[in-house]
């Protein structure tokens, strides 16, 4: 296991090197990416992993005296969800939910790396519109929502900061290193209880502020053996999956009285 996936890291960046060759001088701004798995398998046993992301600039020269003109941002995105963020309140003695505020079509993972602070990459429109950056995500509530306009700000940075200390949302900023002046690499976590689906890995490259060339790839995420299973099973049978869990708990339960019944 250790050797294949010290393997990996070296198949994608040869995986890499042809595609910068076989692309040619097409475009004088060419960015080209590669990961190191296009696929994570999720077993009993999986405690998180990370995707490496290598690249490489074609024809453009970093300029050492001017750090600042070429500057790159990746983001991995998981795939969207509806996710309701609540607000408890005191309620008689007792700690009760009050306010909810439900967030349409987020990512359910988000992660994005940069080789410099995030505001420093372009404006902050062009930010927002790419959605780079944990204060850049589109976070869209739905039209029924019960918390005052003057209170949404609140729930937007809880939804994070809640995000964040699942390990499903980060920020790492000058995280990607340049490998020449040409080459770059960085590393991504991802935790234990990351989403299954389809994820895309984007790469934006930035030269003063301005977008010259980006990159979209995607990635799955799969539970694989008896998980899959089980997952499928809940996700399109809710009901057989239901009557098989309670069923199963029966059994179990029957199983036990009858080994630790006294005579």
């Amino acid at each position: 296991m250790n050797g294949r996936r010290f393997l990996q890291p070296l198949l994608a960046a040869a995986v890499l090197f042809a595609a910068c060759h076989a692309s040619g001088a097409q475009n004088n701004n060419d960015l080209v990416t590669s990961l190191s798995s296009d696929v994570i398998s999720i077993q009993s046993n999986f405690t998180g992993t990370e995707i490496v992301i290598f690249g490489q600039v074609q024809n453009i020269e970093r300029q050492p005296n001017d750090p600042s003109s070429l500057d790159l941002a990746i983001v991995v995105e998981g795939p969207p969800q509806d996710i309701t963020t609540r607000r408890k309140g005191r309620f008689l003695g007792v700690w009760v939910n009050r306010e909810a505020e439900r967030f349409q079509e987020v990512p359910s993972f988000y992660a994005v790396a940069s080789n410099t602070r995030i505001g420093a990459l372009a404006d902050r429109d062009i930010l927002d519109d790419l959605g780079i950056g944990l204060n850049h995500i589109n976070l869209a509530v739905s039209g029924a929502s019960n918390v005052p306009l003057a209170d949404r700000d609140d729930f937007r940075k809880a939804f994070i900061r809640l995000r964040e200390e699942a390990g499903l949302y980060s920020e790492q900023e000058s995280s990607i290193r340049f490998l020449t002046n040409t080459m770059f690499r960085t590393n991504i976590p991802l935790p234990a209880n990351i989403p299954v689906g389809e994820y895309k890995v984007k790469s934006f490259l930035f030269e003063k502020g301005d977008v010259i060339s980006s990159t979209e790839e995607t990635m799955a995420v799969a539970k694989i053996g008896f998980e899959q299973i089980t997952f499928k099973l809940a996700q399109q049978y809710p009901l057989v999956y239901g009557f098989l869990a309670v069923g199963l708990a029966i059994f179990t339960g029957w199983l036990a009285g009858v080994i630790f019944r006294k005579d």
